[in-house]
């Protein structure tokens, strides 16, 4: 058995520890879905918390410690436990939790593992709507279906999501940042805003969706999702930080799409990072 044999099994095998760690908590995140809930808040009123997470996500890193006992688990709630093997795992035990205490049916739970730095294996799963992502380093999938991403080739018949400008990118009253938003609105057929970082990747690897762009994303957001993107065949291209996959923006797009108008963004917006002129 050569390397490549070994690594292709072991991503397959994390691959199914990972979908199997994230449908173990599906069901109390449905029951709990539009039910009473207490609500603290983190950084901000935009950066909601509920018990729901942080029972998730110990329910998941139990689940992944389990298959794999030496691993690290770096959780979006319980911050990083380190283990004297090589995998990592990324775990958001509900990637959009302001959509899933204000009732909205657009939220995750997202799982990416990370072997010698690069990320092998990924399970998103939408507990409402039933579907479950996963990738290996042989594809990616819908359930059992290999997933494409595939869409139109034409921005101006597009559907692009984005969280850009958020609340903190307003307050920093750069008065570019609404007028690139609306140039974004303008160049493409619809915009919307949805919630979830790797849900919408997912929906990008899906081809229900042709393009999204965030600037302020974890790696617990992306690891997984953009997995998902890159194995269905799509592009995901992270920018704004230090080289990898793991830096705090990103475009990512269908196959088919030519995204002139995301390109124009990223340059603009590296440019304002970097202190350059536009």
């Amino acid at each position: 058995m050569t390397a490549t044999d070994d690594i292709d099994e072991l991503s397959a095998h994390l691959r199914t520890v990972a979908v199997e760690a994230a449908l173990a908590v599906a069901p109390d995140l449905r029951d709990a879905f539009r039910g009473r809930m207490d609500v603290e808040f983190k950084r901000d009123e935009h950066d909601p918390v509920t018990e729901h997470d942080r029972r998730a996500e110990e329910r998941i890193r139990h689940a992944l410690l389990g298959k794999v006992p030496d691993s690290t688990v770096i959780g979006e709630e319980g911050g990083r436990r380190d283990g004297s093997g090589t995998v990592s795992w990324y775990v958001d035990p509900i990637d959009g939790t302001a959509n899933f205490a204000h009732g909205l049916a657009f939220f995750c739970t997202a799982i990416g593992a990370v072997v010698d730095g690069r990320p092998v294996a990924a399970a998103v799963v939408d507990p409402i709507a039933g579907h479950v992502f996963s990738a290996d380093l042989r594809g990616a999938y819908l359930g059992d279906r290999p997933l494409v991403s595939a869409g139109t080739a034409d921005e101006s018949r597009a559907l692009l999501i984005t969280g850009f400008p958020n609340s903190r990118e307003l307050a920093s009253g750069d008065p570019e940042s609404p007028a690139r938003f609306a140039g974004l609105v303008s160049r493409y057929g619809t915009v919307r805003r949805t919630g979830s970082a790797a849900l919408t990747l997912a929906h990008v690897a899906a081809g229900w969706c042709d393009a999204a762009l965030g600037t302020t994303v974890n790696a617990w957001d992306i690891c997984a999702a953009h997995m998902l993107v890159d194995r269905a065949g799509g592009t995901y291209v992270p920018f704004g930080g230090e080289p990898g996959w793991d830096q705090p923006c990103y475009m990512a797009y269908t196959r088919d799409l030519e995204p002139t108008a995301l390109r124009d963004f990223t340059r603009w917006y590296t440019a304002r990072a970097a202190g350059t002129s536009r």
